[in-house]
């Protein structure tokens, strides 16, 4: 008998909303405490600095808003498992536009503003189910919301690492989802229940082709913490350079995730 299909995890609406503002909000907070100096710091995204970095931040959430704004497509076209793959496509479009946005919006508080207050207007009475006419593919807002939990959480670490001592905080629901949903792309990429990736306290899933694993300890084990885990499935550290600094505990034959990652980027 073939193993039962793993359903798909669901995640709660109302909680995604809250994440999506709060960690937004911890942003602008800290950009507005920058200095030009600081807004002129490089980052690890190319030739971006650290201006069009938080520049970007806006962007990815004015999507939700632009999107409510244009007429609802037929279909859905993407599931939440296929963002992650979906992405590669679109970052030439994205990088000039976020340079553009940059240099066209020197008061970046003002930006922020004029985002979250749009935000916050345009979800106030958006039903989940409304499909949204996104640049990968058209997805419901529920769904679309969680990817945001994505970019928005990624992005804090990028300006953490490129601005010494900023310290953003990080929304416990946004760094979950943004956890969960990229451990659920890995197991999707790559199917199977041989190795087990664990990223307490968020995340466990079950990955790789090869002997599943019953009861007991697995034979296979990979555990880590969620921005670690975040930063291997977006790029931001290799494997091996993980594993070598003991930020990742990999154990067994089938633990070697180097060969899958990253998964977005």
């Amino acid at each position: 008998m073939p193993p039962a299909k793993k359903r798909a995890r669901t995640y709660d609406p109302a909680k995604i909303r809250t994440a999506v503002l709060a960690q937004f909000g911890n942003v602008r907070q800290a950009v507005r405490t920058l200095t030009p100096e600081q807004l002129a710091l490089p980052t690890r995204l190319g030739d971006w600095t650290v201006r069009d970095l938080a520049a970007h931040v806006t962007m990815a959430v004015e999507t939700v808003s632009r999107n409510l704004d244009r007429d609802e497509p037929a279909k859905a076209e993407l599931t939440l498992l296929d963002w992650p793959f979906a992405t590669a496509a679109r970052a030439g479009d994205i990088a000039d536009g976020t340079r553009d946005l940059a240099a066209a919006n020197p008061d970046l508080d003002a930006l922020y503003a004029r985002t979250e207050e749009r935000l916050t207007l345009k979800l106030a009475d958006a039903p989940g189910a409304r499909l949204l006419a996104a640049r990968t593919g058209a997805m419901t807002l529920a769904d679309y919301l969680v990817t945001r939990t994505v970019e928005l959480v990624v992005h804090t670490d990028d300006l953490n690492a490129a601005v010494p001592g900023l310290d953003i905080p990080y929304d416990r629901q946004a760094l979950a989802a943004c956890t969960r949903l990229l451990a659920d792309a890995l197991a999707a990429r790559a199917p199977g229940g041989s190795t087990e990736v664990r990223i307490p306290p968020y995340a466990v899933v079950q990955c790789v082709e090869g002997p599943r694993h019953t009861r007991g300890t697995p034979p296979n084990v990979v555990e880590t913490d969620p921005l670690t885990w975040i930063r291997l499935a977006t790029g931001r550290v290799a494997w091996q350079e993980a594993v070598a600094e003991a930020k990742v505990s990999a154990s067994g034959e089938r633990a070697d995730l180097g060969g899958l990652l990253p998964l977005l980027s």
